[in-house]
């Protein structure tokens, strides 16, 4: 009766040591005389098999680098004809045995007549009888079909058909009634005040200019406006331009920017760019328009924090509206004056003198009680629940239509933005 071999790990006598590259393999021959340790092929195509078999990706191969021949099969390791001889593997042998297989191999795939069931042989009795079989005659495809089978047909498609539109009414009549929509606050003016700020659902109703969608996104309340017309023509402005613009009666709109604080971005690039000086937090920064009573005409998209009031200006379009008969009032600040093609009404500087001179003081007062419109409308947009807290960095895709909508409102609710200043005089 023979021996089988087993692998015992122990010390062995060789002063070096060869150990396996291969993953979750410890095999050394310090410890396995067992086992031999083979040497990666020179032939490149080989090479690139066993290094795929082995799973090592970005490897380099040198001459030290072995392989143990437990990860053979035994068709490919030769064993050597004398004891003191070296095993040797065959030519284009590929380690395939590895622990994440068990070492074991897949058993192959029984090939098409293999897996193919066929009946079996016939015999003379089974001939003869298979001579009497009836023969089947092959399908008429071109025969037509008898009229009552289309009728029942046509009558089960009808059928059918009135069966998905019932449905169908009944689904959308679920939906309208769970939808988060203006007629399901139209009867409660409390609630109309709460989303919109205006006074009671009438108001929101007569909005002719413009079709209000409202969807329910990411537990808000977003509005999504159509096509949106707002920019009012200089002769409509100056038809209805009040009193106080008397010495201003040119003026077509009355212009400032605004920021709305959002989450600070986990990306330093990302914080720079909306890392406001002014507010010293991440904002968005986008450019309002006023006609002189009081009216929303421009609104541009939100920018990062950190842009210019030049630069929003260049950017967001108010440009191409402005033309050289206009006129525009804006803050102190509000250096554009290189880049609109009309005048432009600002508050005097003091350019390094020690005080103004009496007509500039009365000017940049009278230039102030009338930018204040602009001033008290952003108060109103801020003060919308959508702006309560930061904007959130989840809510960045919807921003721009919030920030619209609540511009727009505020053209709807009720009451003057500026209040009497002074007493008329008698």
């Amino acid at each position: 009766m023979t021996s089988k071999k087993t692998f015992k790990f122990q010390r062995t006598i060789y002063s070096t040591a060869e150990h396996c590259c291969v993953p979750l393999c410890q095999a050394s021959s310090k410890y396995n005389s067992l086992l031999s340790f083979h040497t990666f092929p020179s032939d490149a195509e080989i090479r690139r098999k066993w290094l795929v078999a082995i799973r090592r990706d970005k490897f380099t191969v040198t001459p030290h680098t072995r392989v143990c021949s437990r990860h053979f099969n035994k068709d490919d390791v030769r064993e050597p004809l004398s004891e003191t001889g070296r095993r040797l593997l065959n030519k284009g042998a590929v380690p395939a045995l590895f622990e994440w297989n068990n070492f074991t191999l897949p058993t192959s795939r029984p090939g098409v007549w293999e897996r193919r069931e066929r009946p079996p042989p016939m015999t003379e009795d089974d001939g003869d009888a298979g001579e009497k079989a009836d023969i089947p005659m092959d399908h008429d495809y071109a025969s037509a079909s008898d009229p009552a089978v289309v009728d029942l047909a046509l009558d089960d498609n009808m059928s059918l058909r009135d069966e998905i539109l019932k449905l169908r009414e009944h689904v959308e009549k679920l939906t309208m009634n769970q939808r988060f929509g203006i007629h399901r606050f139209a009867a409660s003016d409390k609630d109309i005040r709460f989303f919109t700020r205006l006074v009671s659902c009438s108001p929101l109703m007569r909005c002719s200019c413009f079709s209000i969608t409202w969807h329910w996104v990411q537990n808000s309340v977003i509005l999504l406006t159509g096509s949106v017309r707002i920019w009012i023509p200089e002769e409509k402005i100056r038809a209805h331009l009040p009193a106080e613009f008397k010495d201003y009666a040119d003026t077509t709109v009355i212009l400032d920017c605004t920021e709305l604080r959002c989450q600070c971005p986990s990306s330093p690039l990302l914080q720079s760019e909306m890392f406001s000086a002014y507010k010293s937090h991440c904002t968005l920064k986008g450019l309002l328009g006023v006609a002189p009573h009081g009216a929303v005409t421009f609104i541009s998209q939100l920018y990062a924090g950190s842009i210019s009031d030049k630069q929003i200006t260049r950017e967001s379009g108010i440009l191409s509206l402005l033309r050289p008969g206009m006129a525009i009032m804006v803050d102190r600040g509000f250096l554009v004056d290189d880049l609109v093609p009309c005048k432009i009404y600002r508050p005097a500087f003091l350019s390094g003198r020690s005080q103004m001179s009496a007509c500039e003081v009365r000017e940049t007062q009278a230039i102030a009680r009338l930018r204040v419109h602009v001033e008290r409308l952003i108060r109103r947009v801020k003060e919308h629940k959508f702006f309560d807290t930061e904007i959130p960095l989840r809510l960045f895709g919807n921003i721009n239509q919030l920030y619209t909508v609540a511009c727009l409102l505020t053209n709807y609710e009720n009451g003057p933005l500026v209040k009497a200043w002074a007493k008329k005089p008698e």
